[in-house]
């Protein structure tokens, strides 16, 4: 009997454990995990991100150049579409019925309960219409969002355009699949500024999906928080005028402030319609500029490489005034070049003959800047004790650095070491490579490289970091951009150096003589930097005014030939333009604007 009732023990407390491990999972189904309670819930609630509005854009002087308007986002959740009029849907959405079963799988494969973005920014008339059928398109919604808008057709490599996050960016807590971020300019390097911070509605839906308002009065909606204003450096109006010089031209125009680095034009020709970077029509046109062979869509301020041409000799100069291998009054004659080696000869052009270091940056004399080359080599027991000095003073000017620009974008050009020439030369000396006495050779640089020369011209020795950022609301800009940077020449060395380049627009054979400004004191450098594959490109640097500076430029137009033809007037009317507001010499402006240099490509 005793055995018997043990039995029946041991069966009451297996059904009791049975009962007791049901009632633990009951528990923890119900109460604990909210997995299954979301599942339920999401039968009659949904979850709808709010995209929060991107920062406005501003330029210096607070002129609109980025704003938002309103646009419409069809949102799909793959776990609740069932059977539906799939050809009414593609026709309101502007997809084919091919585009709606790849979308489909592409949202499924990325998440089954996740919303995705199924087709971005429609007509705001078919966004209603959808809206209003919704009850016949189960799984879908429509999400209002914003989207870029442009009051000027200007500066689209400054502002930069969004696009898709691609599988990286997504994985990115804040995004998800289908949303905007910034690609280039501004708009990523900003990108955490702008964006904001997205919100969260719960919206009461019914059997037909249609929408009952928000769960509990939205007592425990999240709203999306703006995001934040951004203040440029740019001056938009100059921007705008320095495009319409470049206009039928390549090239780029960077224009920075000397005393605060802040950029106040950032061009590169050919350009493009920020407008044609947004909406439904984006990847269209971007395959286009892709394929142009212009290349519209090359950042050349930032990345475009050239040889630094007859700017270079004022470094040169600079650098050997430094090294005390250069007496400034020295006079050294030109026979129309420079002889060398085994009956060679670096040619120069036509002008008087006897020049100083004042006249020989005003007439741009090669002869003369091959002596300085060779006279400072001659105080070094080798070449490559000698470059090695030379590049050193020559990289604190910026060259061959990324200059940590807020852009993230850019080229740090091209400085050689000495071993480049060991293994290209095998055996080498400083005439060897004579060309980079004049600012040709191997040497290149880029556009915005060649505008921060100016700025440490300007300030007789030293830069500010070149950046676009002004003000962000509600934070501060880096302290970098407050930090100056000195070059390795003594500001004592500057000052013949910038006579000489106030000379290029007063000397009877100065160099841009056709280019000057009356009432400015402008300080410049023309250059021809050699091109193998077509005619040579036009160059200039300059500041002004020579006290006190406020604008310094470096203008590069390709296949424009002497730098006194193209970059030099393009240059000192923007100048003009910055400091005066207008121009007066209406002639002047009318050739450059007018010029077409593409038909030569």
């Amino acid at each position: 009997m005793s055995q018997l009732q043990g039995r029946q023990q041991i069966v009451k407390g297996i059904f009791l454990s049975v009962i007791l491990i049901l009632l633990i999972k009951l528990f923890y189904i119900q109460i604990i995990d909210s997995q299954y309670k979301k599942s339920a819930k999401n039968n009659a609630i949904r979850f709808e991100v709010q995209q929060a509005a991107r920062g406005l854009i501003y330029d210096r002087n607070k002129k609109l150049i980025v704003s938002n308007i309103a646009s419409y986002d069809l949102m799909v959740i793959p776990r609740e579409v069932k059977s539906m009029d799939t050809l009414s849907l593609c026709n309101l959405a502007e997809i084919t019925k091919e585009e709606f079963i790849r979308k489909l799988k592409e949202t499924k494969s990325y998440s089954d309960y996740k919303e995705s973005v199924f087709s971005k920014q429609l007509n705001t008339e078919n966004a209603h219409k959808i809206q209003e059928l919704l009850n016949t398109f189960n799984g879908f919604y429509i999400r209002v969002n914003t989207t870029r808008d442009y009051p000027v057709d200007i500066a689209a490599h400054v502002i930069g355009y969004l696009g898709e996050v691609g599988k990286e960016k997504a994985k990115e807590k804040y995004y998800t699949k289908g949303d905007l971020a910034g690609r280039t300019g501004i708009e990523s390097s900003y990108e955490t500024s702008l964006r904001g911070h997205k919100g969260m509605k719960l919206i009461l839906v019914d059997s037909k999906n249609r929408p009952q308002g928000s769960l509990n009065n939205g007592k425990h909606d999240s709203l999306a928080i703006h995001g934040a204003n951004i203040t440029t450096t740019l001056d938009i109006d100059l921007q705008e005028y320095g495009e319409l010089l470049m206009q039928n031209k390549i090239g780029a125009i960077v224009a920075i402030q000397p005393n605060s680095g802040e950029i106040l034009t950032l061009i590169t020709a050919p350009n493009y319609n920020p407008n044609d970077m947004k909406g439904r029509s984006r990847s269209a046109n971007y395959t286009a500029m892709s394929l142009d062979k212009n290349k519209p869509l090359f950042n050349r301020a930032l990345k475009g490489t050239y040889p630094p041409a007859s700017p270079l000799k004022l470094v040169n100069s600079l650098i050997a005034l430094q090294e005390e291998s250069l007496n400034k009054n020295n006079i050294y004659l030109c026979n129309m070049g420079f002889e060398f080696g085994n009956n060679r000869k670096m040619g120069c052009h036509e002008h008087p003959s006897a020049v100083n270091l004042k006249t020989a940056i005003a007439m741009s004399c090669n002869s003369y800047f091959c002596n300085v080359w060779e006279n400072f080599y001659s105080d070094y027991n080798t070449v490559q004790e000698g470059y090695a000095v030379w590049k050193e003073h020559i990289e604190s000017f910026g060259f061959g650095n990324y200059l940590n620009n807020d852009f993230k974008l850019g080229t740090k050009g091209f400085v050689p070491n000495a071993d480049y020439f060991d293994k290209y030369y095998k055996r080498w000396k400083s005439s060897t490579i004579l060309s980079m006495s004049i600012g040709q050779g191997e040497l290149l640089v880029s556009p915005i490289q060649m505008a921060n020369l100016s700025v440490i011209l300007a300030n007789r020795g030293y830069y500010y970091i070149p950046h676009i950022i002004k003000e962000i609301e509600n934070d501060t800009i880096p302290f970098k951009f407050k930090q100056k940077h000195y070059s390795s020449i003594a500001a004592k060395h500057f000052t013949t150096v910038i006579d000489g380049m106030e000379l290029v627009f007063n000397l009877k054979d100065g160099t841009a003589i056709e280019s000057k400004v009356e009432g400015i004191t402008i300080c410049g450098k023309t250059g021809t930097a050699e091109n193998p594959h077509g005619e040579d490109h036009s160059i200039f640097i300059a500041f002004a005014p020579k006290e006190n500076p406020e604008i310094a430029i470096a203008v590069y137009v390709e296949n424009g030939g002497w730098g006194s033809t193209w970059a030099a007037p393009i240059a000192t009317l923007m100048i003009e333009k910055y400091l005066k507001g207008d121009t007066d010499y209406p002639n002047r402006e009318r050739r450059m604007i007018n010029g077409n240099l593409l038909r030569l490509q």
